[in-house]
């Protein structure tokens, strides 16, 4: 196991404290799951390498919640079902394109504002 990979490794208490965390929502939230059994997703939960990820989701205000099943890969789906994008994840860009596309319109947008009454005195011209 590589030191990435053991970093990405939950403790007992942390895995059982997230199993039910889990089961608390699958619980309250049933019209998303009507048709999955709870017993069956915490059977696929147990020792996995995916609770990592869930426990992140967790961490960082989501709320993971199981939303299906898909059939064709044997798995189990989980979305984040939180009302609104978690405080530690709004604004996050994964495409360095795009990100960077931001920080130009934002520093234009930011200048316009700054020097409103520059820019017009020069188109006045």
């Amino acid at each position: 196991m590589s030191k990435a990979d053991s970093k990405k490794k939950l403790s007992s208490k942390q895995s059982e404290d997230l199993i039910k965390t889990l089961k608390t929502r699958f619980e309250k939230n049933m019209i998303r799951h009507k048709v999955v059994e709870w017993s069956k997703v915490q059977t696929r939960l147990e020792g996995s390498s995916k609770l990592w990820s869930l426990h992140e989701m967790e961490q960082t205000g989501g709320e993971p919640d199981v939303v299906g099943y898909d059939k064709k890969k044997g798995e189990f789906l989980f979305y984040d079902c939180s009302e609104e994008s978690p405080k530690d994840r709004r604004s996050f860009c994964y495409d360095r394109k795009a990100l960077d596309s931001r920080k130009i319109s934002r520093i234009a947008e930011t200048w316009k504002v700054r020097h409103k009454d520059f820019e017009l005195a020069i188109n006045a011209r």
